[in-house]
């Protein structure tokens, strides 16, 4: 455990439940969006817990101005009200700096300024390739951290990682063959995703993550970066994906269209019946307030199907 980072993390069992739902603000929020909103916000609930609302705002070049304010409206007229202030990324850039800093101390990331040329030769995987080479830092270099053959004082840390997810059963990843040494900053000098998600779950002391299942072939990763940091681990669960007609993930990039905020009822409505949890049909056209009462008293993740589904509304 690097010890300058133990005091991120409370390893104090037990820890009341924390959820979090993270969107990026590259537009606003869709159906796919809202059935994971609506999962993260159920279980939570259910447990009793906080539920928190993280934007996940570190590309710019990707975010759409007032994306951000319009997905906070659009989870308040579908009644999912967060607990806290809303978490920004973009300013907590100082806390993923002191991180990498102090991973840099340990030698457990080195500079790459492989390409993306480099990475296709390489079959998609990165295979250590600057581990071993002297890279000019004054010209524009990526940051990756090792998953695999790490210092004497890390070496009993098991790139083999094995995990439960709550809804889709047991997980097995080999991290040197199926992810390869991950990016925490990027040549054009912005923070990756797996430093930031990472950093904020552990300072938010975030206990449950119910999420997408596009995410679950990260989530290996995640977990050996958690005990790394000599954080807890928390629990992760993954939602069936909601797909279009042409089997696509439903997606900003896929033209997604945006939720109707005037249908909020029926949004939630459609959400629960995609989870599995079977609405009365005389709420489809109730208010989100009714409809949302309804998913805490009947929410059952027993319920839910590890497949993918296309939406039906």
């Amino acid at each position: 455990m690097i010890k300058s980072l133990a005091a991120l993390s409370p390893l104090h069992p037990p820890r009341p439940y924390i959820g979090r739902f993270a969107p990026s603000p590259t537009g606003p929020l869709h159906f796919g969006s809202l059935v994971s909103a609506l999962a993260s916000y159920l279980h939570a609930q259910h447990h009793n817990g906080t539920w928190l609302v993280r934007m996940e705002d570190l590309d710019p070049p990707r975010e759409q101005t007032g994306a951000a304010d319009a997905i906070l409206r659009c989870l308040e007229a579908h009644q999912l009200q967060w607990d806290g202030a809303v978490l920004y990324q973009s300013q907590r850039l100082s806390a993923y700096e002191a991180v990498l800093d102090a991973l840099r101390r340990e030698e457990l990331v080195y500079a790459c300024d492989c390409t993306r040329q480099d990475l296709h030769a390489m079959g998609g995987i990165y295979n250590g390739r600057c581990r071993q080479r002297i890279i000019d830092l004054n010209q524009p270099h990526a940051w990756r951290l090792k998953l695999y053959d790490l210092p004497p004082a890390y070496a009993a840390l098991e790139s083999e990682v094995r995990f439960t997810d709550l809804l889709q059963g047991e997980q097995q990843q080999n991290l040197r063959r199926a992810a390869g040494d991950q990016i925490l900053k990027r040549k054009d000098d912005l923070f990756a995703y797996q430093l930031a998600v990472v950093v904020d779950d552990i300072a938010q002391q975030v206990t449950h993550i119910i999420r997408g299942n596009d995410l679950l072939e990260v989530t290996a990763r995640q977990i050996f970066f958690f005990r790394l940091l000599g954080a807890a681990v928390p629990a992760f669960g993954h939602v069936p994906l909601v797909l279009n007609a042409q089997g696509q993930k439903l997606s900003k990039q896929n033209l997604a269209p945006p939720l109707d905020n005037a249908k909020a009822g029926n949004n939630l409505w459609h959400a629960l019946q995609f989870l599995g949890q079977n609405p009365p049909l005389v709420l489809q056209n109730a208010s989100a307030l009714e409809v949302l009462e309804w998913g805490k008293v009947h929410w059952d993740s027993r319920n839910l199907q590890p497949d993918n589904r296309s939406a039906d509304n």
